[in-house]
């Protein structure tokens, strides 16, 4: 708690010193709502730590409102909630951190960016081992956000997307969704409310999980195209109001071995094309 919210709500700060904080091993909660709700401060420190630990970065710049651009994050080893809600309400921050960790820690990256209402451009995410809520809301409701980063980890998580891009209502594009083996959550809530989204992109699992899918295209009005291969949905809630709101016509693609998916909000839409793949 070396530094827990020191400056917390601190409306005259405009700019700290770049080597303010050269620390390059963290300790619990030690920078902590740092600087939260600092909403004139338009430049972060350089933040060189290479070791982390458990919320050291948690809600340290969160409704910084005037920042817009991101210090460098150069560590690769996380700690679980390293950057939890580092940068939430950050609403002129345009650029993100590169983020280079291979492998993850839970709820690490957890609500990183979300409502950074002006971050157009997501950054890399070139993690190939998850961690159970790792990108939970990290892109809530960031709505200039276009494009989506890849994401091509095949071994999955529970809740590891859930929420991901929630409410990213200027998303085009979605990322490929490669693992054929899917756990409980994973992808729950993850496009939710992307209201430009026109294309799912691929489910191949053949098996689904509890609520893997519940309501991961849920209020997404143009989303006009599914190819979702599972034969085996029997596990509780894992199409709950998946594809409540899409578009009124579309194009299903299943599996042709599939002849039980039921119709309507949680399985295929109603007034879609159905296709076998």
């Amino acid at each position: 708690y070396a530094f827990y919210k020191l400056f917390q709500g601190c409306s005259n700060i405009v700019n700290v010193d770049s080597n303010f904080l050269p620390a390059t091993t963290l300790a619990t909660y030690c920078y902590y709502y740092m600087f939260n709700d600092c909403n004139i401060l338009t430049t972060a420190p350089k933040l060189p730590a290479t070791t982390l630990a458990t919320y050291c970065y948690g809600y340290m710049f969160r409704g910084c409102s005037r920042l817009t651009t991101a210090p460098k994050l150069p560590a690769t080893k996380l700690a679980n909630y390293c950057y939890s809600h580092m940068f939430e309400r950050c609403s002129s921050l345009t650029t993100a951190s590169k983020l280079p960790a291979a492998t993850l820690a839970t709820h690490c990256y957890y609500g990183m960016f979300s409502r950074c209402k002006s971050l157009v451009n997501a950054p890399e995410l070139p993690a190939t081992t998850l961690a159970e809520f790792c990108y939970f809301t990290m892109f809530e409701n960031c709505s200039s956000l276009t494009t989506a980063p890849e994401l091509p980890a095949t071994t999955l998580e529970s809740s590891c997307y859930n929420s991901m891009f929630e409410n990213c209502s200027s998303l085009t594009t979605a990322p490929e969704l490669p693992a054929k083996y899917i756990v409980s959550n994973c992808y729950s809530y993850m496009f939710r409310g992307c209201s430009s989204l026109t294309t799912a992109p691929e489910l191949p699992a053949k098996a689904l999980a509890y609520q893997c899918y519940k309501y991961m295209f849920n209020g997404c009005n143009k989303l006009n195209y599914i190819k979702m291969l599972a034969t085996g949905i029997s596990a509780t809630d894992c199409l709950k109001d998946w594809t409540y709101g899409v578009a009124s016509t579309g194009t299903f693609v299943k599996n042709a071995a599939m002849t039980s998916l039921p119709t309507g909000k949680s399985g295929i839409p109603s007034g879609w094309t159905v296709q076998n793949a």
